[in-house]
């Protein structure tokens, strides 16, 4: 492309897209690349700000931001992202499932420190919708050489995909709610209109629920009875404690399940449990998933049902970002909690 003076370029080829923005009510496209300047596209131009322009006349060995845009798209994104554009060179990438975002960090600042080149995307793990925008990338001048991009693509084709969606998988889900004084009527069990719901906003039904008592043989006769009733998740409801005789973590273990972690960095929800036995997972939810809108649980079944194997390591990170801050209007997930 060469730029030229916007009076010279009557009769020309635009070389790339010019946006129009009117402070507080406008932003898009004036002409698009490829339009042929008439001598009435001048004044419209020059009103704003396109004093001079950019005609396609390509260096050799060089490619247009929208031809690199859509490679480097199709190199950075897996099956289960739409592409949407080049608009301005930019390509979005959009969600086609229900599912978790899942990023590998490491090559996105891989690629974000090659010159001229960008890709942005939500967290990782973030939890999107069908149509829902995950991200987009671009190069940052109106040209490259072609030699950039196909290294680019060359590495990417020899590694996982930058960009995917994980979608949740169907899962059997089980209850178990424990306590007492629930099992004996003196508290009013409130698992469905809460835990239950979320289940539900997942795609997921709870196919059974049982009661059991603070009694370690009990919750882990239950426990068992619910994965032979083929299970793969079981949640218990209960006020986990620090103590070690908690009658919920015992059953647990009674029950032969190992148990992964039992203790997390994030608030609320530190006394969250996760065990496996056999291919079953084992939630232990604490009592804040019954007043807190969003806590540890919200973080975890996501990810199980996306059939991600939970490490120590990765929840030990979370740490990091894994503060409620308790908004009086929750957003999650859009917000830094639990990513």
């Amino acid at each position: 492309m060469r730029k030229i003076a916007t009076q010279d370029a009557v009769g020309r080829p635009l070389g790339h897209d010019v946006t129009k923005i009117i402070p507080g009510s406008f932003k898009g496209v004036a002409f698009r690349k490829g339009h042929i300047i008439s001598e009435q596209d001048v004044e419209e131009l020059l009103s704003i700000g396109k004093y001079s322009i950019y005609v396609m006349e390509m260096p050799e060995g060089y490619i247009h931001e929208d031809e690199a845009g859509v490679r480097l798209a199709r190199a950075f994104a897996a099956e289960d992202i739409d592409l949407v554009g080049p608009k301005e060179g930019k390509v979005t990438f959009v969600s086609r499932v229900n599912g978790l975002l899942k990023i590998r960090v490491d090559a996105l600042t891989r690629i974000n420190l090659t010159e001229d080149v960008m890709l942005s995307t939500l967290h990782t793990y973030t939890p999107v919708k069908p149509d829902e925008q995950v991200g987009a990338t671009r190069i940052i001048p109106l040209t490259i050489p072609e030699t950039v991009i196909s290294e680019i693509e060359t590495t990417c084709a020899r590694e996982d995909k930058i960009i995917r969606v994980m979608p949740y998988l169907h899962k059997h889900v089980g209850a178990l709610v424990t306590g007492t004084e629930i099992v004996e009527g003196r508290i009013r069990d409130g698992f469905d209109e809460s835990v239950g719901a979320k289940v539900g906003g997942y795609g997921q039904v709870v196919l059974e629920k049982r009661m059991a008592r603070d009694d370690p043989e009990e919750i882990s006769s239950n426990i068992r009875r619910l994965k032979e009733h083929g299970m793969d998740i079981i949640l218990i409801t209960a006020g986990l404690s620090v103590d070690p005789d908690d009658a919920t973590v015992m059953g647990v273990k009674q029950a032969g399940a190992q148990v992964v972690f039992y203790g997390t960095p994030i608030l609320p929800g530190a006394m969250f449990l996760y065990a496996r036995l056999g291919e079953t997972a084992i939630l232990g939810l604490p009592a804040c998933v019954f007043f807190h809108k969003t806590t540890a649980f919200d973080v975890f079944f996501p990810r199980i049902l996306a059939g991600e194997n939970i490490k120590k390591e990765q929840v030990a990170a979370l740490g990091h970002g894994g503060y409620c801050r308790n908004c009086e209007e929750c957003r999650y997930p859009v917000c830094g909690f639990g990513k």
